[in-house]
């Protein structure tokens, strides 16, 4: 799943242990999710959309399968 985390992160100066600290995860997670190799769970993403203030939509973009 496509995501602006590292954008978003780098708006605050935030490393990516900061965000990790910050969501209770381990900065793989966070390093994971921000290429991609893995979607975060509905209450993680809840938590970064609280934390970012943004909407859960405006964070992360559903990528399309075409066949």
């Amino acid at each position: 799943m496509k995501n602006r985390i590292k954008v978003l992160r780098a708006e605050k100066n935030w490393t990516q242990a900061d965000l990790a600290s910050e969501l209770e995860v381990s900065r793989q997670t966070i390093n994971a999710i921000e290429k991609g190799k893995f979607d975060p769970s509905l209450p993680l993403a809840f938590k970064l959309a609280r934390l970012f203030q943004l909407a859960i939509e405006d964070i992360f973009e559903e990528e399309l399968v075409t066949d």
